[in-house]
């Protein structure tokens, strides 16, 4: 398993790359911006991409979606139906504008490669906020963030889901790298121990 990142975009979101297998298999991860960029880095790697996967549907998140779509017409694009249809400004619809639009949700699993992508829906950012578990890694989108969370005064946003959220990750068993929609990568012990909304999820 390889996990790629690349920073897209005017506020700098985090799209990873995951590949696995001897054909290269890949699947885009929030590609917010910059779908140029994006595929260069994807063609340098011989990267054959079976998936263009969301972990929510902010704008930032998925502008990128609909240039790779024409581009890589073979990937499978997934998003929670929730966000799907957008919701003000802030929401990019990608039902509607998308042909193919697949939907996944709790206890759903991807194959690439050798890996199972699981998801787990881990609303509080959005109605439909998931996080892609595969291996020893969490593709968090704009649930955990190294040493905070994601805002939830946004349409769809809740405090009370983020931490119900929050706390379901806190209580996986074992450590796992943390890959989140913004800013620096981390790992569940060091955010157990010393994120403040984690801990208060966790009632620490």
């Amino acid at each position: 398993m390889k996990v790629k990142l690349l920073q897209v975009g005017p506020i700098g979101t985090n799209c990873y790359l995951l590949e696995d297998g001897p054909d290269h298999e890949t699947a885009v991860i929030d590609p917010g911006d910059e779908a140029g960029r994006i595929l260069a880095t994807l063609k340098e790697d011989g990267a054959r991409v079976r998936y263009i996967l969301l972990t929510h549907g902010h704008y930032d998140h998925t502008t990128a979606v609909p240039e790779l779509h024409r581009l890589l017409p073979e990937a499978e694009i997934y998003i929670h139906r929730a966000d799907a249809q957008g919701a003000g400004s802030r929401l990019f619809p990608l039902e509607g504008q998308v042909e193919g639009l697949k939907y996944y949700g709790e206890g759903d699993a991807l194959p690439l490669g050798g890996l199972t992508i699981r998801v787990l829906h881990t609303p509080g950012h959005s109605k439909g906020s998931v996080t892609l578990m595969a291996g020893d890694v969490l593709f968090t989108g704009d649930t955990l963030f190294c040493g905070s969370c994601g805002r939830t005064d946004l349409a769809g946003g809740s405090y009370e889901e983020i931490m119900a959220s929050l706390k379901r990750l806190g209580e996986l068993e074992g450590n796992f790298h943390v890959c989140p929609g913004h800013d620096r990568t981390s790992d569940l012990d060091t955010e157990r121990r010393y994120n403040p909304f984690l801990r208060e999820a966790l009632g620490q």
